[in-house]
């Protein structure tokens, strides 16, 4: 048995049941719904759907991320049983709680002068995430060591990309990602923007296609731009959504088509967790791979 603990937080967007399959620690973001406080809990509190019915209901929904005091509660029972901790964080360009989560490093290493709070900025967030979540439960259990997986972590973490579509533009535009005016415009004309998170953690919009069968085909064709060995890429896909399976499950299948050294064991779709979600809303569908580093502000 390992003796550290992979620890993340609900934001990798993999369902419970399958952290808890691998054996991997996860801590609750939080959120507010009308001003009443939420927790990013894998959809038990307010289920996706119900969640979504609200938001375009006109409710007021804000996100919180995880605070240090959190961070140390849920710390404290694995290091007082002995145990290390390795924690990648949701990318800095998309929440502070990184710097929540090495505050409650050094104040927890007073306490524990003997264990060992290893805190990594991932730069990527849902699927991503959890894909490199996932990664490192494997390598965990191959035997890598605490410190040969930080570092693994560091080196590699560039190399998982997020891309993703959005066919309701209602909550990029309230959210100021795109202007009203845009906004209606590609409402009229169906558009749906493909985005990536940056090298830098921070969310990039790159083009803006007609039509959601030609946005999700797009968005495969990236990922034989850019997946490791292109279309002969034979790893892990994570597949997240924003409640609307079936257009994932349709990317999936177009996933499998091109990339047929992928096991369709291998690619797994999990609805995007509250946090995400509040910012995107209904209509997201979230690619994830490993493929060439990303490089800063990523032009195609």
């Amino acid at each position: 048995m390992s003796e550290y603990v992979l620890s993340c937080c609900s934001t990798c967007d993999l369902t419970r049941e399958y952290l808890e399959s691998r054996d991997i620690h996860y801590i609750y973001f939080n959120y507010y719904l009308n001003d009443l406080p939420c927790k990013d809990d894998f959809g038990q509190t307010n289920a996706p759907a119900d969640l979504y019915a609200k938001m375009l209901d006109g409710a007021d929904v804000k996100t919180s991320q995880v605070s240090v005091g959190e961070y140390m509660e849920s710390w404290r029972p694995i290091l007082e049983a002995g145990k290390d901790i390795l924690h990648p964080c949701l990318a800095l360009g998309i929440s502070g709680t990184y710097q929540s989560a090495c505050t409650a490093r050094d104040q927890l290493a007073a306490e524990f002068p003997n264990r060992k709070i290893i805190v990594i900025e991932s730069t990527t967030a849902s699927g991503g995430y959890g894909l490199l979540m996932d990664k490192l439960a494997d390598l965990r259990d191959e035997g890598m060591s605490l410190g040969d997986l930080a570092a693994w972590t560091e080196t590699h973490k560039l190399e998982i990309h997020t891309w993703f579509i959005q066919t309701d533009l209602t909550f990029l535009i309230r959210g100021g990602r795109i202007s009203k005016a845009a906004g209606f415009l590609g409402g009229l004309l169906n558009i749906c923007p493909l985005m990536c998170v940056e090298a830098d953690g921070s969310l990039g919009v790159k083009e803006k296609i007609r039509t959601k069968r030609k946005a999700f085909k797009r968005q495969v064709d990236k990922m034989g731009e850019l997946a490791k060995d292109g279309y002969g890429y034979d790893e892990r896909v994570v597949i997240t959504h924003t409640e609307c399976l079936a257009d994932a499950k349709a990317v999936a299948d177009m996933v499998k088509s091109r990339f047929h050294k992928i096991k369709s064991g291998e690619v797994l779709i999990s609805d995007v967790g509250a946090t995400i979600g509040c910012h995107l809303g209904p209509g997201g569908v979230v690619l994830n791979f490993w493929g060439k580093a990303r490089a800063p502000k990523l032009e195609l």
